[in-house]
């Protein structure tokens, strides 16, 4: 792994620059107390006034051949103690320490989180869907090989990880097998399938949504285990062209799904089993004339969508209210179907 083998090799090095003085003092105490016969502890003292060149005089009277010893390890000392710094300060001046500790922070949040979304990519489109989720308060983790952008990344709520996500190493580093969604949005319709399979494999539960380029890819990354396909060309084809056949409709959309737009918004949400709106009818359930939500459609839990459904249709657990109106009318009735209120 990428990240891995770079903090390794970091950590080689430094440890490499750190032993050469500990080996240099252990050997010049040894040497003094096999030479001149002294106490490991005056050795040692020797050693270090030697070696720092503080120059507070010999210890005892030094025989020649400990003499010699002593310059030895006196150009020793000089030679390795003033590498050993030039080299801690490049550390530091380069930012590899930083860096280190840096990266080792960010292995720990990522070890830690669940329930996140996986972004493959920051490109242009990589870089919308990070800003949404971002505004939103979603945890998640932006994974890219190389990009000049991805220096200054700076959302909160996002964890930047650099690597290549067709790697299931980067993958399961990522957090996918914790993760609740990972969406695929690089340039390359064959890395998008790549992703996707693998994420699938690592992780079944994943909800996947991957970009494609042309129908038969998009056909291909369904097979492949994605749950959405988004093609942004025939979306903004699409979109371009009800800009001007409706343009009133486009508006209307456009005020109902940006998170900025606090009027109006609208959302999904699950009713779980622990929820009180099980069994209860859109009536008695409150929805629309206490919170005054419009229920635009019931997907149930068979995949059938029931749009505009009366007040007499039965809530059951599973099923997915698709629902429009305030935002803080959205949360409440959100809280009651996850079972929260």
């Amino acid at each position: 792994m990428k990240l891995h083998s770079h903090q390794s090799d970091f950590v080689y090095r430094f440890a490499i620059t750190g032993a050469m003085p500990i080996l240099l003092v252990l050997v010049g105490t040894f040497g003094y107390s096999v030479i001149e016969g002294w106490s490991l502890f005056d050795s040692l003292y020797m050693t270090v006034i030697t070696l720092t060149t503080i120059g507070y005089g010999e210890v005892h009277s030094l025989s020649t051949a400990g003499r010699t010893f002593t310059m030895v390890l006196s150009f020793g000392g000089v030679f390795t103690m003033f590498y050993a710094t030039a080299a801690v300060l490049g550390y530091v001046v380069r930012g590899e320490v930083f860096d280190f500790f840096g990266s080792r922070r960010m292995q720990r949040t990522l070890a830690e989180m669940e329930g996140h979304q996986i972004i493959c990519g920051y490109g242009r489109m990589g870089r919308q869907v990070c800003h949404e989720f971002s505004r939103q308060g979603l945890p998640f983790v932006i994974l890219d090989h190389s990009n000049d952008e991805f220096e200054r990344f700076d959302l909160p709520h996002g964890v930047p990880l650099r690597g290549d996500a067709t790697n299931d190493e980067i993958l399961e580093q990522a957090g996918v097998r914790r993760a609740k969604a990972l969406v695929s949005v690089l340039s390359s319709d064959a890395d998008n399938l790549y992703i996707t399979m693998s994420a699938r494999l690592l992780n079944e539960r994943i909800f996947i949504v991957a970009r494609a380029e042309d129908e038969r890819s998009a056909q291909k990354l369904i097979r492949a285990g994605a749950n959405r396909v988004v093609s942004p060309y025939l979306i903004g084809g699409a979109r371009v062209a009800q800009a001007v056949l409706r343009p009133n409709v486009v508006d209307f959309l456009e005020l109902a799904t940006r998170s900025e737009h606090l009027e109006l918004n609208i959302e999904e949400t699950e009713i779980l089993a622990s929820s009180s709106l099980v069994g209860k009818t859109l009536e008695t359930s409150g929805i629309r004339h206490e919170h005054g939500l419009i229920i635009v459609a019931i997907k149930q839990a068979d995949g059938r969508m029931i749009f505009n459904p009366p007040r007499d249709a039965q809530l059951a657990a599973g099923e997915i209210l698709i629902m429009l109106g305030r935002r803080e009318d959205l949360e409440q009735i959100s809280a009651i179907a996850c079972g929260r209120a």
